[in-house]
């Protein structure tokens, strides 16, 4: 784990980057280790479909609710077998750059923490260039203000994202939940494989569906909004996960030492970890395995020591 430094460097390493070098550092499948660039995004969505399906097929659910008035603001809930609505909750936000990916095909954690008495969420959002990013992060705090009203005795609530789903759940550590007019019982966050500074997407071939300026990426970014007016925690027992692959491109691995760094600075509960022999998004397909160090992670975290 790192110790927290005293703060990013004045001037940030990818911006003395040429084009092509900062088009490689934010493409994650150019970094995959196995299978290569084509057959680790193969793999991926359909160990997601895979595990969707078969979540589907063997767990209570409720599928579709919706948490708002949107065509695409819904959301899917498994269950454990033990029927209560005293549950923890863990909410996940699928990555694809904001610009793909679905609710449809990300129940990856459902199996291995369902069968240990949690309930999964898999929450659905606009997605690029339909949504922007200011809708989306709109509609994740509706979601989850939308699950804390539904269900208000739950054990606490968890938000885990991927990659993209990371920065939105990132986002929620800035919400004022007053003016939504709940108080929300999150208890943690799993920010996987996330970006945090949003500023070097803006020069790559990324940004082309996102149409973001240098000053949305500001307005934006949880690393930027932070580090200019940090918000303690509200609950000083919130933890606060930053995760990464090994084998995620050095940029990805830089801005979560950054972000962990700069909660530390605000006294948030955080701890880093960089997950061995795992890139971009075996990070993620592997929590359909019980036995994997993540979903050990999750739960012990989620129940603390009582495991």
């Amino acid at each position: 784990m790192d110790v927290p430094g005293q703060g990013p460097q004045s001037e940030a390493p990818w911006k003395k980057m040429s084009e092509e070098q900062l088009e490689k550092q934010y493409s994650p499948s150019r970094w995959v280790v196995r299978r290569g660039a084509e057959g680790a995004l193969k793999t991926y969505s359909e160990m997601g479909k895979e595990a969707t399906k078969r979540a589907r097929d063997t767990r209570r659910t409720l599928l579709n609710v919706p948490y708002g008035d949107g065509e695409g603001e819904k959301l899917d809930i498994y269950f454990p077998e033990a029927g209560s609505e005293a549950l923890p909750l863990l909410v996940f936000l699928h990555g694809g750059y904001w610009q793909s990916g679905s609710k449809d095909e990300s129940a990856f954690m459902v199996g291995p923490l369902t069968a240990q008495g949690v309930a999964v969420v898999i929450v659905a959002y606009d997605i690029a260039p339909k949504g922007s990013l200011d809708r989306m992060v709109d509609q994740v705090t509706r979601s989850v203000a939308f699950l804390q009203q539904r269900y208000p005795r739950n054990e606490g609530i968890y938000l885990c994202g991927h990659s993209a789903g990371a920065h939105l759940a990132a986002m929620m550590l800035l919400v004022n939940w007053t003016e939504r007019g709940v108080t929300c019982n999150l208890k943690g966050f799993f920010l996987l494989s996330g970006i945090y500074d949003l500023e070097p997407l803006v020069h790559t071939s990324q940004n082309a569906p996102l149409l973001l300026t240098p000053e949305d990426a500001q307005r934006i970014s949880p690393q930027r909004l932070l580090e200019a007016a940090p918000r303690q925690p509200a609950d000083p027992a919130c933890r606060v996960l930053v995760i990464v692959g090994q084998h995620d491109s050095p940029e990805f691995l830089r801005q979560s030492r950054e972000f962990y760094q700069t909660l530390c600075r605000g006294g948030w509960r955080a701890s880093f970890e960089e997950l061995q022999d795992v890139d971009h998004f075996e990070i993620v397909w592997k929590l359909t395995q019980k036995d994997y160090v993540l979903n050990q992670i999750i739960l012990k975290t989620i129940f603390q020591d009582g495991l």
